[in-house]
């Protein structure tokens, strides 16, 4: 399809490399392993992803001071010249709008393809209003003309999301740089309600892989979700299908069953990196707090339900 936007296509909401899970007993030290660092984004684009979401959900980008994403951004910065084509997305959301700004301002600054931006969550009862001032400041101050911001739709986490009304008043602001939204609402509903509304004119990147040809089919353009981790071929399997006018549905099935199986073992970052690990050979990395690490025992029944 020649009418995609350029930002459409799979990516994976990448876990962020944390030094190897100590020893039970031991000091539990979570600072970045950044010799992990090419080996995943390898991986990523060998897996199929078009690209990756630093700092997102699964990356655990709401525990990471702007200063640590910074050294992270730049360090996978230097490797993204072996990987052709590979898109890179940045996760700068935070409550604080002038640290949101320095971070997407930092992104661009770095080269990445577009960033992510969570609404600011403690402000739980902020209106369209003041989200939509809160976006424009934002958007003028720190996205060049010719970049993208995608909102993060996710209120089950963040506890506000955007309204149908909030998303056209940004695109009819910001018809270039407001590019759409990463839709993580879980809500079959609202993805076809965004579709009817907004049709292709709206960049929307599926955040539930069990939904993604549903998303396709109501007018999304790709996804961005915790499972590409681990299953990016069958998410551009499905992809590719949809976009060549062919029916995806097998592997949807496929898909969902995976997703629902995982699902039990939430939160998803330390159940991934566990199966990274077991799976693919990737350091056993650990997970910062307030998220826990999980079980031998744990990994074993997880392991054994997602290869099930």
């Amino acid at each position: 399809m020649t009418d995609l936007h350029p930002l459409a296509g799979v990516y994976a909401a990448a876990v962020t490399p944390l030094l190897e899970a100590p020893p039970k007993g031991s000091k539990h030290d979570s600072s970045l392993d950044l010799e992990a660092v090419p080996a995943l984004l390898r991986y990523l684009a060998a897996s199929g992803c078009h690209g990756a979401l630093l700092f997102g959900t699964t990356g655990e980008g709401p525990s990471f001071s702007p200063k640590e994403r910074e050294v992270l951004l730049r360090s996978v910065r230097v490797y993204r010249h072996q990987l052709p084509g590979f898109k890179l997305l940045a996760g700068t959301g935070t409550p604080s709008l002038s640290e949101s700004i320095e971070l997407t301002k930092l992104a661009f600054d770095l080269g990445y393809d577009g960033v992510v931006v969570l609404p600011p969550y403690y402000f739980r009862k902020a209106t369209d209003e003041g989200l939509f001032k809160w976006f424009s400041e934002l958007i003028t101050k720190a996205v060049p003309a010719n970049k993208y911001l995608l909102g993060y739709h996710i209120p089950s986490a963040a506890g506000i999301g955007f309204s149908l009304d909030l998303i056209a008043r940004l695109k009819d602001a910001f018809p270039n740089q407001f590019a759409g939204i990463k839709d993580s609402s879980h809500d079959e509903a609202f993805s076809a309600a965004v579709g009817q509304r907004f049709g292709k004119d709206l960049l929307v990147l599926n955040g539930t892989d069990s939904h993604f040809h549903h998303a396709l089919k109501n007018h999304a353009q790709g996804a961005i979700t915790a499972m590409a981790n681990l299953i990016g071929n069958d998410l551009r399997d499905i992809w590719d299908l949809y976009n060549e006018g062919k029916d995806p549905s097998e592997i949807q099935a496929r898909v969902a069953k995976q997703r629902h199986a995982l699902e039990k073992y939430t939160p998803f970052p330390p159940t991934l990196k566990a199966l990274l690990h077991k799976l693919h050979d990737m350091p056993r990395w650990t997970v910062r707090p307030p998220l826990e690490e999980i079980s031998p025992e744990l990994e074993d029944q997880i392991l054994q339900d997602f290869e099930s």
